[in-house]
């Protein structure tokens, strides 16, 4: 059986075919390059957006977080008397030891001083020489002046009489005065108490060589007012126009941990110190029941009082470099701009800022590792926002 033959393709056919399988491949290849280079777009958008860094942003807060500053002092007698003795000798007796309560006029203490004895002795017997003098001197003047009237003395002689016997007037007044004198130091060496108090310290003992006045050596005795104390702190220059005179402040001390004593500034010394930077203020504070004891250390938290609000920023907020103390801020464009801000007081978690801040100012919270001035960024959460707590470590983390 004969096969049948298929009748052959046009050549017209062929190339019709093949314009239209180019035409394909053209669009297909058209396709997949269009379809790279949207790719390659969205990719380069992509990573320009992740080039540009996300920063949290706050304002600074405008409130007192800590309206007080606490502060070291040191607790003193309101009376306190270092006690020397005006005359030398030796110590005969002592009637108190130290703790001992005392009341004014009290004697404490007493002096042997032969020496002084003496002194006196011989300038009462020179008071008398010199008062008997003066009377024989006035008896004789009384006999001359009877035989004027006969004309057996001279006017002269009165008149030299006269003198004699204001001489010798002259002399008993300074013996009299030298008398007095003496018994007057003789008085000292009956050591007494000037106020009411607590003996806090004895230096001496029976049979001590006491020296006259307080140029060399300690104190025989020590007395203190412990029923007031004066609490001395020291202020840093930048807080003092901060605490009136008035103000309170609550002392603590560390034998009673949970307690707290109250206490009110009552003097500043309006001075600065210049080792130091601070300013002495002075406290008053009650001890009638004689619990707190001079000389110790305290707690002192004194209360601020200020004319405007200042300005808080987290402690994560802070850079610190080559260029000072920094905050960035982030402008009305959302580029950084950084601010060169001083420090009034490190609140832990907080830091009160002196100057450099705005109210305004938009804080980068947790600024990234090698931002720069001028740098885009983009704001993320409320820019309005208050910044939340900083963490331990994010205090810490401070950028460098």
């Amino acid at each position: 059986m004969p096969t049948e033959q298929r009748p052959p393709v046009s050549r017209r056919k062929l190339g019709l075919f093949g314009v239209i399988a180019g035409v394909v491949l053209v669009l297909v290849v058209i396709t997949g390059i269009r379809a790279r280079e949207d790719q390659g777009a969205k990719l380069k958008e992509w990573t320009d957006n992740q080039a540009i860094p996300s920063v949290a942003v706050a304002p600074p807060d405008a409130k007192a977080l800590n309206p007080t500053i606490d502060l070291p002092g040191r607790l003193e007698a309101y009376y306190r008397a270092p006690i020397f003795a005006r005359v030398s000798g030796y110590l005969k007796n002592w009637s108190v030891d130290m703790g001992a309560r005392v009341k004014a006029g009290q004697v404490i203490a007493e002096i042997e001083a032969p020496d002084l004895d003496q002194q006196l002795l011989q300038a009462r017997a020179d008071l008398a020489s010199q008062q008997a003098s003066a009377r024989l001197s006035e008896a004789t003047l009384n006999r001359r002046k009877t035989l004027v009237a006969s004309n057996f003395v001279s006017a002269q002689e009165i008149d030299e009489r006269t003198a004699d016997l204001s001489n010798k007037k002259a002399a008993v007044n300074s013996g009299q005065a030298n008398v007095e004198r003496l018994e007057a130091l003789a008085g000292y060496k009956k050591i007494t108490v000037p106020f009411d108090g607590v003996v806090t310290a004895r230096d001496t003992d029976v049979g001590a060589l006491i020296n006259a006045g307080g140029g060399t050596g300690p104190a025989m005795f020590v007395i203190s007012d412990i029923t007031r104390l004066r609490v001395y702190v020291n202020v840093p220059q930048n807080f003092v126009p901060s605490i009136r005179i008035g103000a309170r402040a609550v002392i603590t001390m560390p034998e009673y941990p949970n307690r707290t004593f109250a206490a009110t500034v009552e003097a500043s010394s309006q001075a600065v110190d210049v080792s130091s930077g601070t300013t002495r203020m002075q406290l008053a504070l009650d001890n009638s029941s004689g619990e707190l004891m001079p000389g110790g250390y305290a707690n002192v938290k004194l209360t601020l009082q200020r004319d405007t609000l200042p300005l808080h920023i987290p402690a994560s907020a802070l850079i610190f470099n080559g260029n000072g103390l920094r905050v960035a801020t982030v402008g009305a464009d959302d580029k950084v701009l950084f601010k060169t801000v001083t420090i009034a007081r490190d609140l832990g978690r907080e830091i009160e800022i002196a100057s450099g801040l705005n109210a305004d100012d938009r804080i980068v919270i947790a600024p990234p590792d090698g931002i720069a001035d001028g740098d885009q960024v983009r704001v993320v959460g409320g820019g309005g926002a208050k910044p939340k707590p900083a963490t331990a470590s994010e205090k810490q983390d401070v950028k460098g």
